[in-house]
């Protein structure tokens, strides 16, 4: 099935309804096409694309709820499925979290929907890929990635009236270069709406040279270092941080926010007061669909300003139970659970993604945060970030791709890589100086320069 259009989509979707002996039921539409390239040794590998389109039908008999999925759409098929949610509702157990569907809502809708995206074929795909493969030929480097693109539609209509359409596109790119001899390794990223944005030979030009700069690399002492972080090396830190900012978890005491007796660190100033985080979901750096997972509509929201801690998300039900005037923020995104939608809401999220947050900064670009350094160590990108202490948001992984010696404003050698042990809040307590924002893994964050950064041990990684 093609990408519909709102009047296809919620035609499918008031037949479903019109189905329905439930006392409510919520179906949710949605559809992507997709198409990808991939490459290694400096050789395109695969190529492949494919169309899916999804219907997923909630339906409730008093607090009992379950979901159906299908995947064909002729009249009898959608009988079938809403048939199915409903015996399978009949036999679930009561859900005590359980809140009724939204009614009607007004939703403001980004511009998230590129043609340039949308129409992109193998050969625009491959040239792509050819623009990242032959230089890396010409230095004799070998190069790895993959460039996947995506335009879809998701449509949501319920029993009690709420009604939504969205379609999006999106683009990423990620390339790894190594030397021949494997000692030198660099890489770049970047992940767009707009395909006429992404320009991959600039991207490849970034991972060539930081491949070429770290062949060969020195040992430092593991300990505390000041850290220059480029966007995509502090990107999954600070994620882990927004989506922790709950409100359940931290009023049952699960959370870095939590406060012994039940109290919570909202209101608190926990971090450097330049710390500005918030989403909005009609930014166009990072636009994302207008509702959140249980259908609520979305609105600009400050979660961290001036260091304090301004909002949590809730879920509906946990809204309702602490008597929070209109149950409170919605979750950003899938990272921060939470029931009060059921299996409809979920399959929103599952489409759209999980939405990006927005980090305030300045106007310096990283090389001249680099500049500002007397002595520190850029990191290109950190992986394998694993728990150590949720409760505090302790977190262990490494550098990767390009770690490298500063000294007096300059890059003076590539390094050995570290095992890090840090934690994003005690992080954002160091800020030294915030750099310009920049689009990374679906966020606006810009470079940061952080002072006592903990490395506890080197690694062999490349």
């Amino acid at each position: 099935m093609s990408i519909l259009n709102e009047k296809e989509a919620q035609a499918i979707l008031k037949k479903v309804l019109g189905y329905s002996k439930a006392d409510e039921c919520q179906a949710v539409l949605s559809g992507a096409r997709e198409g990808n390239v991939r490459f290694a040794r400096s050789t395109v590998s695969t190529s492949g694309g494919f169309d899916s389109t999804t219907l997923v039908v909630q339906s409730s008999f008093g607090k009992k709820t379950s979901t159906a999925t299908i995947n064909e759409f002729d009249d009898a098929s959608l009988e079938k499925v809403v048939r199915r949610s409903e015996d399978l509702a009949k036999l679930a157990p009561d859900n005590p979290e359980y809140v009724e569907f939204l009614g009607a809502q007004k939703y403001e809708q980004p511009k998230s929907w590129f043609e340039s995206t949308a129409k992109l074929d193998p050969v625009a795909r491959a040239k792509a890929a050819g623009a990242s493969i032959l230089p890396c030929r010409e230095k004799k480097l070998v190069a790895a990635g993959f460039l996947e693109d995506r335009a879809g539609f998701t449509a949501i209509a319920n029993s009690r009236g709420l009604q939504g359409f969205h379609r999006s596109t999106t683009a990423n790119f990620s390339v790894t270069v190594r030397t021949a001899d494997d000692k030198g390794s660099g890489y770049g990223v970047a992940d767009v709406n707009d395909f006429a944005q992404l320009d991959t030979a600039r991207i490849s030009q970034v991972a060539i040279d930081k491949a070429l700069r770290s062949v060969e690399t020195k040992a430092l002492e593991p300990g505390k270092y000041t850290v220059i972080l480029e966007p995509a090396a502090s990107v999954d830190l600070l994620s882990i941080l927004v989506s922790s900012m709950n409100a359940r978890q931290a009023d049952e005491g699960r959370s870095f926010l939590s406060k012994a007796g039940g109290a919570t660190r909202v209101g608190e100033k926990l971090m450097d007061e330049r710390v500005h985080i918030y989403s909005d979901h009609l930014d166009p750096r990072v636009p994302a669909a207008p509702w959140a997972q249980d259908g609520r509509p979305r609105r600009k929201v400050d979660w961290i300003k001036g260091g304090v801690v301004t909002n949590v998300a809730y879920s509906r039900f946990w809204g309702r139970k602490k008597n929070i005037e209109n149950e409170g923020h919605a979750p950003l995104g899938g990272g921060f659970g939470g029931g009060g939608g059921g299996g409809a809401g979920r399959a929103v999220a599952a489409f759209e993604g999980t939405p990006g947050f927005i980090m305030a900064g300045g106007t310096d670009s990283l090389e001249t945060l680099v500049k500002g350094v007397k002595r520190g160590i850029l990191v290109t990108r950190m992986w394998y970030i694993r728990p150590v202490d949720p409760q505090t948001l302790l977190f262990t992984g490494l550098t990767r791709d390009g770690t490298f010696y500063v000294e007096d404003g300059k890059i003076q050698y590539a390094i050995k890589n570290f095992r890090f042990n840090e934690s994003p809040v005690i992080m954002l307590n160091n800020i030294e100086a915030l750099g310009k924002p920049e689009r990374a893994n679906g966020s606006m964050v810009p470079p940061l320069v952080i002072r006592d950064f903990t490395f506890s041990s080197l690694s062999d990684a490349v």
